[in-house]
């Protein structure tokens, strides 16, 4: 029977205290061992590899989410599923990525941590990584997924919405994948089906250029124009509701029309948790529109900024990463017909 790899690449759930607060710790793989030891007939059997250097995901760089979907595509042969274990601060924007840089999966890639330490009292880890590497093993599944509390999200749907509860994941705009709770009960009707074909695609230089910017009341064309001097290849814009802007001083779309011009790929999202961005509804966004702006549809601003690194990232002709954005590639989006 074919095993589950865990791949430890830092995070709370292996942190230890230290004098400037909590750290990565690089002896996870012993700690694990000892705890799961009384459960192990009924768990999947695992190997454990951790990565040379363990990170706070705050420190995760667009490179570390391809040399984690390298490892799985590596090892993909050789095990039934894989459990990442990952900090909770980047995990949507590390679990969307995956998604896309592992299209076509026909086993589970299940990313997972905690908000309290392993070692410490009342921690989640135990709880998230048992249901994690049962869930690896599950047949069904055959997607990028995020498990948290309880919950199973698609990896691409997931955005962290608590630094202060246990449940600190949510999936907006798209249904839970599944429940753990005395049963763990999955949603058939919410999974990908198994690719026909197996898609991955990881890019040799993995930083896509790609920006963040958020709309607030009072920006100015000058602060705008000041972040277009970067040329970024794609920005990812968080604009009000569904999808407005202020546009009623010129200059501020003329600014987003240069930059769209130039090939810069400019997407917008909404800054609310639910729905989709609807650029005509409005004048206020009718406007980005003709200054080039395309919509983001339904994406959270993780899955967005991670699947516009990645199409840029491969190298693809800007109309065509234009198209790909409202286009589904992994269920990262929800297409009206």
């Amino acid at each position: 029977m074919k095993k589950t790899l865990i791949l430890y690449t830092g995070g709370t759930l292996g942190m230890r205290r230290s004098a400037s607060g909590y750290i990565p710790d690089a002896d996870l793989e012993r700690l694990l061992a000892k705890l799961l030891a009384g459960v192990a007939g009924q768990l999947p059997e695992y190997d454990f590899h951790a990565f040379d250097q363990l990170l706070d995901s705050a420190n995760m760089q667009p490179a570390d989410w391809y040399r984690i979907a390298a490892c799985i595509r590596d090892n993909y042969e050789r095990y039934a599923g894989f459990v990442v274990l990952h900090g909770t601060d980047t995990m949507a924007y590390t679990s969307s990525a995956l998604s896309f840089a592992l299209q076509g999966l026909d086993k589970p890639v299940i990313v997972t941590g905690s908000q309290i330490p392993l070692r410490e009292m009342r921690s989640d880890a135990h709880n998230n990584l048992i249901a994690a590497l049962l869930l690896s093993a599950d047949e069904t599944l055959a997607e990028a997924c995020l498990y948290f509390n309880g919950k199973l999200l698609r990896g691409n749907r997931a955005t962290k919405v608590s630094s202060g509860s246990l449940d600190a994941f949510a999936s907006p705009n798209y249904p839970l994948l599944g429940e753990v709770g005395i049963h763990l009960k999955l949603d058939q009707s919410a999974l990908l089906a198994p690719a026909a074909r197996r898609n991955f695609q990881i890019p040799q230089f993995a930083d896509g250029g790609v920006v963040v910017l958020k709309l607030f009341p009072g920006i100015s064309p000058f602060f705008l124009s000041k972040v277009l001097e970067y040329r970024p290849r794609g920005m990812v814009i968080e604009t009000y509701g569904t999808g407005n802007a202020p546009t009623d001083d010129k200059s501020f779309t003329g600014w987003l029309e240069k930059a769209t011009g130039r090939g810069t790929v400019c997407v917008a999202v909404s800054q609310c948790l639910e729905n989709r961005v609807d650029l005509g509804k409005y004048a206020a966004g009718s406007a980005l529109l003709r200054a080039g702006v395309i919509g983001g549809l339904d994406m959270t601003t993780e899955a967005a900024y991670a699947k516009l690194n990645h199409l840029l990232a491969m190298g693809l002709p800007d109309q065509e990463v234009r198209e790909q954005m409202q286009t589904a590639l992994c269920g990262e989006c929800t297409l009206l017909h």
